[in-house]
């Protein structure tokens, strides 16, 4: 009977594994339908306050950029988000935090403080007054050496900014933002 269940675990562990790698493509693919995708759902979402609309928008293309894995073109994308968030009473922090992904000098530091970034947006739009649209928090348990890492996206369809193409469909919805 043990042998069954020690089996069973083991053909779970299996799937889980080749579920978060089983979709490799090839960067060049993927960097255009990625970039594409959200961002052009992004126009769906509307929010009463104008500034959070800027926001979300600047968020979204640098978000795009880690999951194309484009260290170069997400250091101006992060800096629009820095300008965004300047502009907005009590993200200071996360402004500070964008302005480090911008001068980062290398992918992985883009995404430890993408990490950190989220910790801090994540509330802020889960407050927020979201007139249409849904906004999705998802979830990858593998992100940071296991911690774990969240972000937004403006789509169910799980693009890692995390892992980029080595793991592009690692994680889950665990929350969606609905209009009220």
């Amino acid at each position: 009977m043990q042998g069954k269940k020690y089996i069973g675990l083991m053909a779970v562990a299996f799937t889980a594994l080749v579920a978060c790698n089983s979709n490799k493509q090839s960067t060049e693919t993927k960097d255009t339908t990625v970039v594409a995708a959200d961002t052009s759902l992004v126009s769906s979402l509307a929010f009463q306050d104008e500034k959070l609309q800027n926001i979300y928008a600047a968020y979204i293309k640098l978000k795009d950029q880690l999951v194309a894995t484009k260290l170069e073109t997400a250091k101006p994308a992060a800096t629009e988000l820095a300008t965004a968030l300047k502009g907005f009473e009590g993200c200071e922090n996360a402004a500070a935090i964008a302005g480090k992904i911008a001068e980062a000098k290398d992918i992985k530091a883009q995404r430890a403080a993408f990490t950190d970034l989220n910790v801090e947006i994540i509330p802020v739009f889960k407050h927020a007054a979201l007139t249409s649209g849904t906004i999705y928090v998802q979830h990858c348990p593998m992100a940071n050496n296991g911690d774990g890492g969240d972000w937004l996206s403006s789509e169910k369809k799980i693009q890692n900014p995390y892992y980029g193409d080595e793991m592009m469909e690692c994680g889950r919805v665990a929350e969606e933002i609905v209009a009220k």
